[in-house]
């Protein structure tokens, strides 16, 4: 028997058993890392677990990397106090290989964690501390696309951002302004360059991420907090980097079916952890083989040599066309096509779905007819063969728990993205979209999943979405077997035409009756979203 807490302790065993261990002295990486990081990572979830660890743990393996890398929360401390600190924030790190393998390994380059927030204020000056050592390179985030947000749809700042703004960098609370505080730490500390990393999965993510701390900058500044010295260092890309990047690994929540499977390797203590939000965490972190990390190499403070961890390192441009591939035509849209269906269908699993060959029809057309003719080449990878290693390997792999539920979260944030860029595209172009059939498909099947009623007449609950008390309300009039043109006309006019959803007024571009069309067929009774999908293939 083994535990994580003491792997050390079953070095021998752990060997024998074929799970990979650091090659590095962990007690002086550890010990440096504490003392004074030159990485920093916010957000320690499940990404961050099974990925930028592992980066972080090649380079610390081949001795590139000295100091241990400190996660940073500013939510809430539960990951720290919970799932890290009982670990000594260690991590195994399971890959689930596509024939039934599991590829273990003692992630171990993780120093410690700070909760940087007001509320415990020892560890809010001890981040500030870090922030203020010139020997502090850089600050990667996994925080999700919310954690940027300051403003509401129309465009108005949030009252707490306000508040945050007029009260001053004492009183910052929420993630954006916390990170500009420790920023201003830094300027006050002597203006050392460093690069702050959103490797956060959404388009032009260092430009939102930048826009978001400049936003509290200036606030700051209108209200007399700060300088506009401190403006002009937050500015100036020379100093403060807000690089670009796309990433890409799916990384599901920790399962059941790992967990079990590692008992009976004979791991005593990696129970899956619930936590307040609903997210499960465990000491092990499960993810796919596959992965990708492009990041614009802008360091305006040195860096650790990433390439050496598998990351592509490129100008701004390809790091964009990189993303842009990715999030929407090769698989991002295909994910959330086969998330909001197999809801709809009853799926517990992604790789249930890719066993239904309508589905995977569907989303072979989304991927290859409608989304790849307006893809720009990155050159640094091939939108063909990420595509087909997509649809091959990655999404049928039965070892990867990965549900559509999880998928389905923060649909409305997503469908700009996914598919209104792609619109967009074809529109830029000059590209008539009306002949479109899979993305409007695709975008009926979410209005269609929005009704909280599966194919089979029966409720379901909708993943969590800022939006879904809204939408829901819009097409609460739809009944299965009732709805006729003019009810899915009311219920679909507000949302379809919505620009802060898709970016467009989906009827402007030609599509609104179309998909206005497919949800109506999609509402003929139970069966009638497996029969539509059918129809169209």
């Amino acid at each position: 028997m083994a535990t994580l807490k003491n792997w050390q302790a079953s070095a021998g065993e752990l060997k024998e058993r074929g799970v990979r261990l650091p090659a590095c002295d962990v007690a002086a990486l550890k010990r440096a890392g504490v003392e004074q990081p030159v990485w920093i990572h916010f957000g320690g979830g499940n990404l961050f677990r099974a990925f930028h660890a592992q980066i972080a743990q090649d380079l610390a393996d081949k001795g590139l990397l000295t100091r241990g890398v400190v996660v940073v929360e500013t939510f809430r401390p539960f990951t720290l106090d919970e799932v890290y600190a009982p670990y000594n924030y260690d991590i195994l790190q399971v890959v689930m290989n596509a024939d039934g393998t599991l590829d273990e390994r003692v992630l171990a380059v993780t120093a410690g964690g700070v909760f940087a927030n007001s509320q415990r204020p020892e560890d809010l000056e001890l981040a500030k501390h870090y922030f203020e050592s010139p020997e502090l390179q850089l600050a990667t985030f996994t925080i999700t696309e919310k954690g940027y947000g300051l403003r509401d749809a129309k465009g108005n700042l949030l009252p707490f951002v306000a508040a945050e703004l007029e009260a001053g960098p004492d009183a910052a609370a929420s993630t954006m302004g916390i990170v500009a505080a420790l920023l201003l730490a830094r300027f006050n500390a002597g203006a050392t360059p460093i690069a702050m990393v959103s490797t956060d999965n959404f388009s032009q993510n260092g430009a939102r991420f930048r826009e978001a701390i400049l936003t509290v900058a200036n606030g700051w500044l209108e209200h007399g907090h700060v300088t506009q010295e401190f403006i002009d260092y937050v500015s100036d890309e020379a100093r403060v980097s807000f690089p670009w990047s796309m990433i890409d690994r799916i990384t599901p929540n920790p399962s059941p079916e790992t967990e079990e499977a590692l008992k009976q390797q004979g791991w005593e203590d990696l129970d899956l952890i619930a936590t307040p939000s609903g997210a499960r965490f465990a000491g092990f972190a499960n993810t796919e083989a596959c992965h990708y990390l492009v990041i614009e190499d802008s360091f305006p403070n040195g860096r650790p040599a990433l390439e050496e961890g598998g990351v592509i390192l490129c100008d701004r441009d390809t790091a964009e066309k990189a993303d842009t591939m990715k999030v929407t035509a090769c698989l991002n849209p295909l994910h959330t096509c086969l998330a909001v269906f197999g809801c709809l269908l009853g799926y517990a699993r992604i790789w249930q779905e890719m066993e239904d060959e309508d589905l995977v029809a569907l989303i072979r057309h989304l991927g290859y007819d409608e989304d790849l003719p307006v893809v720009v080449d990155p050159k640094v990878i091939d939108p063909q063969k990420f595509i087909a290693e997509l649809l091959a390997e990655r999404l049928p792999n039965k070892s990867l728990p990965d549900a559509p539920q999880r998928i389905a979260t923060d649909t409305s944030q997503k469908v700009a993205i996914r598919y209104g860029h792609t619109l967009n595209a074809y529109l830029a172009a000059g590209k008539d979209v009306s002949g479109l059939t899979y993305i409007p498909l695709t975008i009926a099947g979410w209005l269609r999943y929005l009704t909280g009623v599966n194919d089979k007449g029966e409720a379901f609950a909708c993943s969590p979405d800022p939006l879904l008390e809204g939408l829901q309300a819009h097409v609460a009039g739809l009944k299965l077997g009732e709805a006729d043109a003019a009810a899915v006309h009311a219920a679909a006019r507000p949302i379809l035409s919505n620009k802060e959803i898709f970016t467009l007024d989906l009827y402007e571009a030609g599509l609104g009756e179309k998909v206005e069309g497919y949800l109506l067929e999609m509402l003929a009774g139970p069966g009638a979203v497996a029969e539509t999908i059918k129809k169209y293939l």
